[in-house]
């Protein structure tokens, strides 16, 4: 997706679509396994039954990009780079949370909707559904953009040794919290607390690949081969000693966010460092998949869960694993063209209104 304000980058939209489309298989074993279809067993493929790791790709991602951005332009005017996520962000959550309001009526209150700010918390019309439950992290990401500028000027200003001490208060809180709180994987996996160490882990990576972006170019195909094979053996780490469970208070989470959101950093960096052409197809389709990747994100449940309800575990070859594999394709196509229609009607009008928010020298 093109910005006014840094040159564009083919890879940070791959990088949005590989996030949206883990998302994508980790709630369609959950569907599928919850109609009765056959569960994935093997912790190697930890990226699929734990593929909520790919809202730490999504935040870790959000902190890089935004810290490239601060480190290309030196100055960010607060209001309009405001106004940019406002446009970019709030009229599909908006009409997401309007869908859950509707479909919450009877038991909506005026003051729910402060919930607008706070879909990770309490009862969240959003939550109610299934098909509205993917908008819970958007109010983090949102609390994000609100301080990101501050971060960004003091970052600068005093060097990267200021989001290692953010990060060392991040872990204090983290274990300030876990003997209080009665579920604490969900405290972590859903809150401040939790998640913020994962965007500036993001903006720490920024700063890295500026400082260090001749030697990461040089050696981007073993980075992203090592890169790969840590994303998947986290994945299986965290699917074989604590796999994630709502109701659960387990010590794994206090260093959860920050390993996954370290792995996902490296990821980035290497493959915003691979300077290898893909096949022309494959990177227009990757490029695609990254531009529509928020409507895909925040609508592919009701895609998953009206098919599967409708239509339930389909055979049609008879191969368990094979026709899982086609449904899910079917799913997957149909939900691509739901968000193609959803960027095109709702999001796309509001981002041809951004604007360049840098160059002036206040935040």
């Amino acid at each position: 997706m093109k910005s006014q304000n840094i040159a564009y980058n083919p890879r940070i939209d791959h990088i949005r679509y590989f996030a949206a489309t883990i998302v994508f298989l980790f709630h369609f074993n959950l569907e599928y396994h919850g109609m009765g279809g056959a569960e994935i067993k093997t912790s190697w493929l930890g990226i699929i039954k734990e593929g909520h790791t790919g809202v730490g790709l999504f935040f870790t991602l959000s902190g890089f990009l935004f810290m490239q951005i601060a480190l290309h332009k030196k100055n960010i005017v607060y209001s309009q780079f405001i106004r940019n996520r406002f446009l970019r962000i709030f009229p599909l959550f908006f009409t997401v949370f309007l869908v859950a309001t509707s479909i919450g009526r009877d038991k909506f209150l005026p003051q729910d909707i402060l919930y607008l700010l706070s879909t990770n918390l309490g009862k969240a019309p959003t939550s109610d559904t299934v098909i509205t439950g993917a908008a819970w992290c958007i109010s983090l990401e949102l609390l994000f953009y609100f301080i990101f500028p501050f971060l960004a000027r003091f970052t600068i200003e005093r060097g990267y040794h200021y989001l290692f001490s953010l990060l060392v208060l991040m872990l204090f809180f983290k274990l300030a919290s876990y003997p209080v709180t009665d579920r604490s994987s969900l405290m972590y996996f859903s809150t401040f607390v939790g998640r913020f160490d994962q965007f500036l882990i993001g903006m720490l990576a920024a700063f890295f690949y500026s400082k260090n972006n001749k030697v990461l170019h040089a050696h981007s195909s073993s980075i992203l081969l090592f890169s790969i094979i840590f994303v998947f053996l986290n994945s299986a780490l965290q699917s074989h000693f604590a796999p994630f469970d709502p109701s659960s208070k387990s010590v794994f989470w206090i260093t959860w966010s920050l390993l996954e959101s370290s792995v996902w950093a490296l990821f980035i960096l290497a493959w915003i460092s691979f300077d290898k052409a893909l096949p022309i197809w494959i990177n227009r389709s990757f490029c695609q998949g990254g531009k529509i990747s928020f409507s895909f994100y925040l609508l592919h449940m009701a895609v998953i869960h009206i098919f599967m309800q409708s239509f339930g575990i389909i055979s049609i070859t008879h191969i368990q694993g094979v026709d899982e594999f086609i449904l899910g394709f079917l799913v997957y196509i149909i939900t691509w063209g739901i968000a193609l229609l959803s960027y095109k009607s709702i999001e796309e009008p509001f981002l041809l209104m951004r604007r360049n928010y840098g160059d002036i020298k206040s935040i």
